[in-house]
């Protein structure tokens, strides 16, 4: 078991726009990676199996809802902060950081955004502690990037509403106590529900055979004829606008995670390039590889600058839909660059369990088409800046 040697990159000193706040709750979650997810993490990959003895420690430094207010069992902590926590968890594993941002922004914010009084108070103080579990469906067999096209429904049967379809894709479904799913009514309108495990014609298998977030719990969502009552219904937003408000608050962590991603990268390069002797010299004194040492640093601070101004637009309740979406897509997508320019300047030795890169590269496979894709962000940027929609 390799020591977790990792030291975070600031080449513009952005830690001076750092509040002592934001820098205490990084750097707890840096020191929880350290100890607890660094050492378990390759082997739990490799058999494709969560750690769930995570869960607890998850919660202890933020991992869950750290913005929810302090009366709903979160911290209270602002934009800023949330991401420089999804940056250090997925520093760690981009699998992990999908666990904390499905309970975060997927089912925690809905119900606090959403929900009435009653629904805050009995589900997001066990959430926050890690004591219930949660997913999100919205995504379906036959509806990923098209979500308003879904075919899940449900029914008024005077007493309770009755559930059908079917979600994939699903982080946390497994082993998840409740799930926000999205379905239409009879009108066609589409609303929130949350469906708690146990609930007959409710189920939840797992999906295998992954090559990518192995270290993360996916599976579906299955509803056959489910009783959900009446009071599980999310009342204060329905539409289409409503599961999209939850992704823009999903995206915007995704984007400081994959910076996290890229600095692991990086920093593993640096360090194996400074120590790898080939023709007498480091490779770190060759051109080609310092040349790629140059571009890793030179992106990850442009990202960071980027995902900092992000977090600032959000405390402040000015951040739109196309921001988020332009800094997860961009953000992403250097990550899984770095990712693959590390693994070459590793050689042989960047494909083993060894170092971290391969993992992240394939995780990142995963997480550039989540929560939207590379194709489907580039395509709201386009809309956004030309006023025409071309997603048909």
């Amino acid at each position: 078991m390799k020591p977790d040697l990792f030291q975070s990159p600031d080449y513009y000193n952005l830690d001076d726009l750092l509040t002592e706040e934001h820098k205490l709750v990084r750097d707890s979650a840096r020191a929880w990676v350290k100890k607890e997810v660094s050492p378990i993490i390759e082997d739990f990959a490799q058999r494709a199996e969560f750690p769930k003895q995570i869960i607890k420690g998850l919660g202890e430094i933020g991992g869950f809802g750290p913005y929810i207010p302090e009366e709903y069992g979160g911290a209270g902590l602002d934009q800023i902060s949330y991401g420089l926590i999804m940056q250090e968890i997925e520093r760690g594993d981009s699998g992990v950081r999908s666990t904390s941002s499905v309970q975060s922004s997927l089912v925690m914010y809905p119900i606090w955004k959403y929900g009435n009084e009653e629904q805050r108070m009995k589900y997001l103080p066990k959430l926050a502690t890690g004591e219930f579990m949660g997913c999100f469906g919205l995504t379906e067999p036959n509806y990923g990037s098209d979500p308003g096209s879904m075919i899940t429904n449900f029914k008024d049967m005077g007493d309770h509403y009755l559930l059908n379809g079917a979600k994939m894709w699903i982080s946390n479904a497994p082993f998840a106590d409740i799930a926000i799913v999205w379905a239409k009514n009879e009108e066609g309108r589409i609303h929130g529900l949350i469906v708690e495990r146990g609930m007959e014609g409710f189920s939840t298998p797992e999906t295998h055979n992954k090559w990518s977030l192995r270290a993360s719990s996916t599976g579906e969502l299955i509803f056959d004829n489910v009783k959900v009552p009446k009071e599980n219904l999310l009342p204060n937003k329905s539409g289409l606008g409503a599961p999209l408000g939850c992704l823009d608050s999903a995206r915007y962590g995704i984007a400081w995670g994959a910076i996290g991603a890229a600095m692991d990268c990086y920093d593993t390069a640096l360090r194996y390039a400074k120590e790898r002797i080939q023709f007498d010299k480091p490779i770190a004194g060759t051109q080609l590889q310092q040349k790629k040492l140059a571009e890793m640093i030179t992106e990850i601070t442009k990202a960071q600058l980027l995902t900092w101004r992000l977090g600032v637009l959000r405390n402040e309740g000015r951040a739109t839909t196309a921001q988020i979406s332009m800094a997860k897509r961009n953000n992403v997508d250097m990550a899984i660059h770095i990712a693959r320019e590390a693994r070459q300047m590793l050689g042989g030795m960047g494909i083993t369990g060894e170092y971290s890169i391969m993992r992240h590269m394939m995780n990142l496979e995963s997480v550039i088409t989540y929560e939207g894709t590379h194709d489907i962000h580039l395509l709201i940027t386009g809309m956004d800046i030309t006023g025409i929609p071309a997603f048909k």
